[in-house]
């Protein structure tokens, strides 16, 4: 008896003194976790590297060698003026609190980074780290379009469509899905950009190329890539760049980045495999050039699920992103006779949308996934899924469409026939990729 009243006793007296400190830690902000920063500094880097190098030198490998330099400096200078623009107000239109218009557009108290210091957090981050993260995906999502126009728009038409672009469309379509607007409060699942990133980019990737029009000699010239070391370099370069990408949005470092990580390499290995042996047997040979672009296809595919789904959901989307996506980058282009330079719809647009699509299925526990949102099965989750796919379409491709009327009228989109027949390295820039 006498045993069991000190040991009640002893328990009381731990629990009174831990109680402070329970009740504080209820209560107390969020504090930086150094592992969690330290995995973001990391991601952050992955992330600018899948856009230079990879991304430009993936694009430069696949045009003619007359144009090199071009799609390298458009890739460059979108980097840098999505930094500033990012910096000024894109941040905040895309993250700030826009007040009444919060479901539709973020407000200006973060414009130049007001507020944002070292000591201020965005969960167990800083918030710079958060910030910058957040800029290199405001800065790969114009790039990708570029390979729908590639070889003929003017750079003064360029930079000013990328500026009125990333401003009227991609901050919008952010905050819808990330930045506590509609789509987020509905719920939909888009754990790294397949909305926001890739329809985004390939719907307006096809709206540019059909404003523009064909190249010069498309479809009846032959237009190969002029250096496929190039582009299969740049592609492993967005392979690895993309963990970044995917494990990073998590935005920790804990078991959901690892199944993110887990899961894109498996959609990536997938989708390349599903493309090869696809072309292998219609073609009669496998290529360079379908393997790498099925790999892009499924890191493209994976995107969207990657937080959300298990393997088998991996294997499933891999393969379907490098089945579709091969009809769609080959048989629809030309059935539709667009020209879509290097595939940016077919492969981003499409991808985008089957990925978003499937993370509504493969989100399924049963299916390996993490679950779908509270309140929702799949049928509710695959229809908000289609919601927020048909939205990025509608309201992406006709502000696309606005944008490049106007700077048609303006300034001029496409260069003339003398300057695409000579090369934008030479008309545009004044230099030369190669000097043999």
């Amino acid at each position: 008896m006498r045993s069991r009243f000190t040991l009640g006793l002893t328990a009381l007296s731990a629990a009174l003194l831990l109680w402070p400190a329970l009740v504080m830690a209820e209560g107390e902000a969020p504090t930086l976790d150094s592992g969690n920063t330290a995995w973001m500094l990391t991601s952050t880097a992955l992330v600018l590297f899948m856009t230079i190098p990879g991304l430009s030198l993936f694009y430069a490998g696949l045009v003619r060698a007359k144009n090199v330099l071009s799609v390298l400096m458009q890739c460059f200078a979108i980097t840098s003026i999505m930094t500033i623009l990012w910096t000024a107000y894109g941040y905040s239109m895309a993250f700030g609190d826009g007040g009444a218009m919060n479901a539709y557009i973020g407000g200006l108290d973060k414009a130049f980074f007001n507020g944002v210091t070292v000591a201020s957090l965005s969960g167990t981050i800083p918030e710079t780290v958060f910030a910058i993260f957040q800029m290199t995906f405001v800065i790969i999502t114009p790039a990708l379009i570029i390979g729908a126009f590639a070889e003929r728009m003017k750079f003064s038409a360029m930079l000013i469509f990328m500026v009125l672009w990333a401003t009227l469309v991609y901050a919008p379509v952010c905050h819808w899905a990330w930045g506590g607007g509609w789509m987020g409060k509905m719920g939909v699942l888009d754990f790294a950009g397949g909305t926001v990133v890739h329809i985004n980019a390939g719907i307006a990737g096809l709206v540019a190329a059909l404003v523009l029009g064909r190249r010069k000699g498309f479809p009846t010239s032959h237009m190969p890539p002029h250096s496929l070391p190039l582009t299969v370099t740049g592609a492993g370069m967005l392979w690895v760049g993309w963990f970044g990408f995917n494990a990073g949005s998590e935005l920790a470092a804990d078991g959901t980045a690892g199944m993110a990580m887990a899961v894109t390499q498996i959609a990536t290995a997938t989708a390349a495999v599903t493309w090869m042996l696809i072309e292998w047997m219609k073609h009669g040979k496998p290529s360079a050039l379908g393997i790498v672009t099925g790999a892009v296809a499924g890191l493209v595919a994976i995107t969207p699920a990657s937080g959300y789904v298990g393997p088998i959901g991996a294997l499933a989307i891999g393969g379907a992103a490098g089945f579709i996506c091969f009809f769609g980058a080959t048989s629809l282009k030309r059935a539709a006779g667009y020209d879509d330079s290097l595939d940016a719809f077919g492969v981003h647009g499409i991808g985008g949308i089957i990925g978003a699509l499937l993370t509504g299925v493969f989100a399924s526990p049963a299916l390996g996934g993490a679950g779908f949102k509270e309140n929702m099965d799949m049928a509710s989750q695959v229809g908000v899924q289609i919601i927020s796919i048909g939205a990025t379409i509608a309201y992406c491709a006709i502000v696309t469409f606005i944008l490049l009327k106007i700077i048609d009228v303006i300034v001029g989109l496409r260069v003339n026939d003398e300057e695409e027949t000579m090369g934008l390295d030479i008309a545009l820039h004044d230099e030369r990729g190669y000097n043999y």
